[in-house]
């Protein structure tokens, strides 16, 4: 990241994105140790759950793609494999595994719309890769896993990251310093993920004509 970036970003957003990083990257081995698999299979679930949503936010935003300069994010990725691996399965247990994809979702929103406005993406573009930072790294995983995608769910997940990332840019806007927002709009989205984890809400499906 250059340093005018990191400077508008500010010292506390770049800690919610390699935060976002792990947790995703610990949902990913989890898909694959959930099925038996190898722990090369559960590494690049890891790695490609992990890095997923940013590789395609950068790609989109004109940006250096940020795990391949920076070694640290790879090893952060391969560090979450290891540690799942070596960790009694009955530590990760279905609740555990929202929760924990509620943090990164929330976190990784926030970051993703920071960055995305960090390189002169205007704001709504911007609010939606906040979105696609969140939600394609676990739109891979869930693919690779055999699982439906999050995006076929009703539960409130998409709207979550959308909340996240659409706050910060608001707040962006208002003139808040970059880490008070980002921890605000992290707060947002995790509070309504967590919302609809614990009482079950989710938007109404499409029902076709009456």
């Amino acid at each position: 990241m250059n340093g005018s970036v990191a400077a508008q970003i500010g010292p506390i957003l770049p800690w919610l994105d390699l935060f976002g990083i792990a947790v995703f990257a610990a949902t990913g081995a989890l898909a694959a140790t959930r099925r038996g698999q190898t722990i090369v299979t559960a590494t690049f679930f890891a790695l490609v759950t992990g890095v997923g949503g940013g590789t395609v936010r950068d790609l989109l935003i004109g940006a250096p793609v940020f795990w391949i300069h920076d070694a640290s994010v790879a090893s952060l990725c391969l560090g979450m494999s290891a540690i799942v691996w070596i960790t009694p399965q009955r530590w990760w247990s279905d609740r555990s595994f929202a929760w924990l994809d509620a943090l990164g979702l929330a976190a990784y929103a926030a970051f993703g719309a920071a960055k995305s406005l960090g390189y002169g993406i205007p704001p709504v573009p911007a609010a939606v890769m906040g979105v696609v930072t969140a939600c394609v790294g676990g739109i891979i995983r869930d693919v690779l896993a055999g699982e439906p995608s999050i995006l076929m769910r009703p539960e409130l997940y998409v709207t979550a990251a959308a909340l996240a990332s659409s706050v910060y840019v608001v707040l962006s806007l208002l003139g808040l310093p970059p880490y008070a927002a980002g921890l605000a709009a992290a707060t947002a989205g995790f509070a309504l993920r967590a919302a609809a984890i614990v009482w079950k809400l989710g938007l109404p499906a499409y029902r076709g004509s009456r």
